[in-house]
């Protein structure tokens, strides 16, 4: 396998994500969420948040893949696993939000075509007061090279 436990720790370039209405709009269309939460501004204020809020799965549009991680994956060999959001406060339109991913961990496991190794890529997004906002938890296996 190409990657070993030195990658743990690893993080990206700190990047800056300004959350857009107009982003907002095109993700709940994209997942079919009609929730007015999300678009309806009248009845976002009077809901518990007080406010528009971005749907739960949104963090997963918020990396324009320019984002650069010192570690070279094949790309042929990634499958994506497994996704959580860890949410600590809403993520509203207008936010702008310091991006950063680190590799939390790296482990193999054997599957029925052979050894495997999973990645896990954790993305904190802290608010303008260092405050964290959400951790976007991903899993990539990482399937080994043919030979």
């Amino acid at each position: 396998m190409d990657l070993d436990k030195s990658v743990v720790g690893l993080t990206s370039d700190e990047y800056v994500f300004e959350v857009e209405s107009r982003h907002v709009g095109q993700f709940v269309t994209a997942i079919g969420d009609d929730n007015p939460l999300y678009t309806d501004d009248q009845y976002a204020k009077e809901s518990a948040y007080v406010g528009l809020i971005v749907p739960p799965t949104f963090p997963i549009a918020m990396n324009d893949g320019k984002v650069k991680m010192p570690l070279q994956l094949d790309h042929r060999r990634m499958l994506h696993g497994e996704q959580e959001f860890l949410y600590y406060k809403p993520i509203r339109i207008g936010d702008q939000l310091r991006c950063q991913i680190k590799v939390r961990d790296l482990y193999d496991k054997e599957g029925k075509s052979g050894k495997m190794q999973f990645l896990k890529l954790d993305t904190e997004m802290k608010d303008k007061a260092g405050e964290l906002v959400c951790i976007s938890r991903m899993n990539i296996v990482y399937r080994a090279a043919k030979n």
